[in-house]
């Protein structure tokens, strides 16, 4: 599996690089811009990520316009959803959560991610086997 990371704090980045390593191999940024960067040019190498975690406040460009935006270049490529999308953010606003599903997320965690809860999410999503 291949997976990316965008987060703009370190610490949930590392966290979520640690859970990801047995499983994927995983890129990892730091804002929004770098995280659209890194999904399209793995789309147009036509080896598109399996599982992206994307956080909504992050600078430069936030998660659900990074997440836009990567939903749109994979429509224009004829691959539609060709990532799975895990909103992983401190936020349990209902709004924002609605705004992450309108932009076609599969998923929604609020921070501190459990290890538990987050590779049961991930057996759902991407069909990753792991030791119980």
């Amino acid at each position: 599996m291949k997976a990316l990371v965008a987060d703009d704090d370190a610490t949930c980045r590392l966290v979520l690089e640690g859970l990801l390593a047995e499983t994927a191999a995983v890129d990892a940024c730091e804002d929004g811009r770098d995280a659209v960067r890194l999904a399209l040019a793995a789309l147009a190498g036509g080896v598109p990520y399996d599982l992206i975690c994307i956080d909504i406040l992050m600078p430069h460009m936030d998660g659900l316009e990074a997440l836009q935006a990567i939903r749109m270049a994979e429509e224009r490529s004829g691959r539609p959803r060709a990532s799975k999308v895990v909103v992983v953010t401190g936020s349990e606003d209902v709004s924002d959560i609605r705004q992450a599903f309108g932009q076609l997320c599969d998923a929604y965690l609020v921070k501190p991610v459990e290890a538990r809860r987050f590779f049961d999410l991930l057996e759902c999503l991407c069909e990753v086997e792991r030791e119980a």
